[in-house]
């Protein structure tokens, strides 16, 4: 689900933490990449004309499949190194938004039987679409053939993708679900895994600078975060993204939050959840469970040709001719390594408070004395 209303926070009050750029500007990246997260878009959108999930000769789903080795060579092809990141088991807080889940699911397949169109019985065809185990076990074995590392992340995939960046594994981790944010990557990209033909640019969000520009430290991001509704507990009754970024710019925490609310002196329409688990949910955002960056290692390795077209087209039904020139493209693009980029060679430390402070005096005495000309001694 993510964190609702976080974007637009960012968007609004801190613009200049998100850069929108085209794939080929990640050329020589390593990127952990939240693998659920990107099935699911596939299973969404990879669609034959009629809009039906591309199949195989035996009925087996293969939308997801198509998805994974067309987006994962454009990413290739663009100098990008990825690698996927599957989640484990979710931590037991996340049981209540599971179960929210099955219930919205439960009211879609009614609806779908009551669909009175087409695109009605599409809309909520869709709304059922779901990543097995099944689809992450034949996603696994494509990578492995493809030569394209992934992780097994013992819990949320997010987390371990941030702790991949974090460490310097990958430059970013990219996923669509915003809380990716609150374990702290240094970068998150958005829209990675998009198909091409939505033109739609990767949005490279910042962390440092968002925290920076909201004037938050990440404990007050993740109090924000956590106030907004995440996938560990629900948010408080009648406070949207406005009022929760000037509730934590006030009070300091959530736990003071918390305390206002609850003495009387707040507004009443605000009511904190019973029994809510917020500083449980803190601590999943601060000490997640994952594998330690230190011991992971990603290989990029030679693509199993016959092994995959036998895969792809022997037993998934995909025409033989697209997966071998898919192969030529990924034998290419992995076996030149990735080039160094030019930010690479430099070590670029951030400014301290004190030389921001000194920059921002200089500035404003040289706007003061700009255009201002001594008359000529005589």
């Amino acid at each position: 689900m993510g964190i609702k209303g976080l974007n637009a926070i960012i968007s609004e009050h801190v613009p200049s933490a998100v850069r929108k750029s085209e794939i080929k500007n990640f050329f020589g990246r390593k990127v952990a990449i939240d693998a659920s997260m990107s099935l699911y878009q596939f299973l969404i959108a990879v669609r034959q004309q009629d809009g039906v999930q591309l199949a195989s000769e035996s009925g087996e789903t293969t939308s997801h499949l198509m998805g994974m080795f067309y987006r994962t060579l454009r990413m290739v092809d663009n100098g990008i190194k990825p690698c996927y990141v599957f989640d484990g088991k979710p931590p037991v807080l996340k049981a209540h938004e599971l179960d929210k889940r099955t219930s919205r699911r439960a009211l879609s397949e009614q609806k779908l039987e009551e669909a009175v169109d087409e695109a009605d019985r599409m809309k909520h065809e869709r709304r059922l679409v779901r990543v097995t185990p099944e689809h992450n076990a034949e996603a696994k074995k494509l990578l492995g053939l493809m030569g394209i590392p992934y992780v097994e992340a013992p819990g949320e995939a997010e987390a371990q993708c941030a702790e991949l960046a974090k460490k310097g594994k990958v430059y970013a981790a990219a996923s669509e679900d915003m809380d990716t944010l609150c374990y702290r990557t240094p970068y998150l990209l958005r829209h990675l895994t998009f198909s091409e033909a939505k033109k739609e640019p990767i949005h490279e969000i910042n962390v440092e600078l968002v925290l920076q520009g909201l004037g938050l430290t990440i404990e007050q991001f993740i109090d924000l975060g956590i106030m907004l509704g995440c996938d560990y507990c629900d948010s408080i009754r009648g406070v949207g993204p406005v009022t929760a970024l000037k509730l934590i710019k006030e009070h300091g925490s959530l736990d003071n939050i918390v305390e206002f609310i609850r003495s009387g002196e707040a507004n009443t329409k605000w009511k904190v959840p019973e029994n809510w688990p917020y500083k449980e949910a803190r601590d999943l955002f601060l000490h997640p469970d994952v594998v330690d960056a230190a011991n992971v290692t990603l290989k990029w390795a030679e693509p199993q040709e016959d092994a995959l077209v036998d895969y792809m087209c022997r037993e998934k039904g995909f025409n033989e001719e697209r997966i071998r020139s898919g192969i030529k493209r990924l034998q290419k693009g992995l076996k030149t390594g990735v080039q160094g980029r030019l930010d690479g060679f430099f070590k670029v430390k951030p400014k301290t408070k004190d030389q921001l402070a000194a920059a921002a005096a200089k500035a404003k005495t040289a706007k003061k004395t700009k255009g201002k000309v001594g008359k000529p001694r005589r």
